[in-house]
């Protein structure tokens, strides 16, 4: 990580769960770090919580990914108060507790794919645009993916709806985002990390009680995910790693 010291990341969804377990690791590890999130008083929180030299390296935005301006400003604000951000852990995402073929279920599925699609895309380009105009070539981009953008399991009582096409759309985001980069001569990396089941607030945010009886992640297993692959060498890219808890059964 000593190429990182210092340097910022951006951490979306930071309020809870894995973005929360991330900002906590990147500031540990001696990254600057700026959580996203709506909630900003419990980002607040979260740096009250910091040792007190981690605290001075963490930084707090209120910012709702799907809204395209929002994160336009919070991306040039980061630009200039920080001087620009080279690591991007795209983490933000929702579901919700609903079937496509519902009725009046509009409001529900364009959350979704507000979120979890078109959030990755508007703070991905702002944060390469940013790259660029600094001429930085390093950068790297963390997207939190899921096992259900590569396939998708019939769970019993529970529908993934239009949680897992969001997903699988994030999976050939990622790969058309590399070559985005290849195509622009830069050495801008990007991976997908796709975990199972994570022990996180989404299931009670999308109005679901949170499985019990099966094997779950932890959000600092994926946090741990997320500096392993940030931390390889300039010539080593992981595209994709698939992450599942011992036991899980699809």
């Amino acid at each position: 990580m000593n190429r990182w010291l210092n340097r910022v990341a951006v951490v979306t969804g930071a309020s809870a769960g894995i973005g929360a377990a991330c900002c906590r690791d990147l500031v540990a590890k001696g990254m600057v770090v700026v959580g996203l999130a709506r909630r900003e008083k419990v980002l607040q929180d979260i740096k009250s919580s910091l040792p007190a030299d981690q605290a001075a390296r963490f930084h707090t935005r209120p910012c709702d990914v799907s809204n395209e301006q929002q994160v336009i400003d919070t991306f040039a604000w980061i630009d200039r108060t920080l001087g620009g951000a080279d690591v991007l852990v795209n983490n933000a995402g929702i579901i919700r507790q609903m079937n496509i073929t519902d009725p009046e279920n509009s409001a529900d599925v364009r959350a979704i794919l507000d979120v979890n699609v078109l959030g990755v895309t508007w703070c991905t380009r702002q944060w390469f645009l940013s790259l660029q105009r600094r001429k930085v070539n390093d950068g790297h981009v963390v997207v939190i993916n899921s096992v259900v953008g590569h396939s998708v399991p019939a769970v019993e009582g529970f529908s993934l709806n239009m949680y897992a096409p969001s997903k699988h759309a994030i999976t050939a985001l990622t790969e058309i985002l590399r070559q985005e980069f290849n195509k622009k001569g830069t050495q801008t990396k990007i991976t997908s990390i796709s975990p199972g089941v994570v022990a996180t607030e989404i299931f009670e945010a999308g109005s679901w009680e949170q499985p019990t009886g099966m094997p779950m992640l932890r959000s600092e297993d994926i946090a741990d995910a997320v500096t392993y692959c940030i931390q390889t060498p300039p010539t080593v890219q992981i595209k994709e790693l698939i992450i599942k808890p011992v036991g899980e059964g699809f």
